[in-house]
């Protein structure tokens, strides 16, 4: 039996354009999210509150694009910033700046205290907030290469807003993630002001209506599946 390859193309496209496979996966996303899933993972003993297939994503996102700055909205625990530092550490260089309107002193302790605290800036205040991304383009200025992930607030004012802000610092050939523009696809929580058409993904879809500089990365949500960003890994096309 001929081996497939491990990235086969024409695999990925077909499982995409499966209906059954796509149910599956969305009523396994419908069902998980109720019970908490993303809750279930740590990295490196910190709880990083993200599906494991996406962790996989931004793994090979890492690997492959090689960006030395990590600019990173929305910190909780702190797992996902752990996640950035680890993977620059493999990489040789790089550092994560990591902004939370409230970033807790039990979390800001756990990740102070880590080995790879080292790799990590921790910002306190609203990723939009004037000075805040003033003082992160300036880092971005000296970067060969940023990735930026976006998972704060997730209203469709504040995902837009984020998006004009942080978009310029990532170069052609390097990715912008939006997480969580699953929320387009789901009830609204009722204890959240975000829900189908105030969310990440329609964010998403205003911001490429108008930005020619980014197209949806297809190939890693067809491959995923499960996964929170469908249509939220872009891909930065041109300078």
């Amino acid at each position: 039996m001929n081996e497939r390859s491990p990235r086969d193309e024409h695999a990925i496209a077909a499982m995409a354009a499966d209906p059954a496979m796509a149910g599956s996966a969305d009523d396994f996303m419908r069902k998980s999210i109720a019970h908490r899933y993303s809750y279930n993972f740590s990295w490196l003993g910190i709880p990083i509150i993200q599906y494991p297939q996406d962790v996989m994503a931004l793994q090979e996102l890492m690997w492959t694009d090689r960006p030395d700055l990590v600019i990173e909205t929305g910190v909780a625990h702190g797992g996902s910033a752990v996640f950035f530092a680890s993977m620059l550490e493999l990489l040789g260089s790089g550092t994560v700046v990591a902004i939370d309107i409230d970033i807790r002193p039990h979390n800001r302790a756990a990740i102070e205290a880590h080995p790879l605290a080292k790799r990590i800036v921790l910002i306190e205040g609203s990723s939009t907030d004037g000075a805040i991304v003033a003082a992160v383009a300036e880092r971005a200025r000296g970067a060969r290469r940023v990735l930026v992930v976006l998972d704060s607030n997730h209203t469709h004012d504040h995902v837009a807003r984020e998006l004009e802000l942080y978009s310029p610092l990532v170069r052609r050939g390097g990715h912008l993630a939006v997480l969580d523009t699953i929320v387009e696809r789901l009830p609204g929580p009722p204890d959240r002001p975000w829900g189908p058409g105030n969310s990440p993904g329609s964010a998403v879809a205003a911001f490429l209506a108008t930005n020619d500089r980014f197209v949806v990365d297809a190939e890693v949500s067809d491959k995923l599946l499960i996964t929170v960003a469908p249509g939220g890994y872009l891909r930065c096309v041109r300078d």
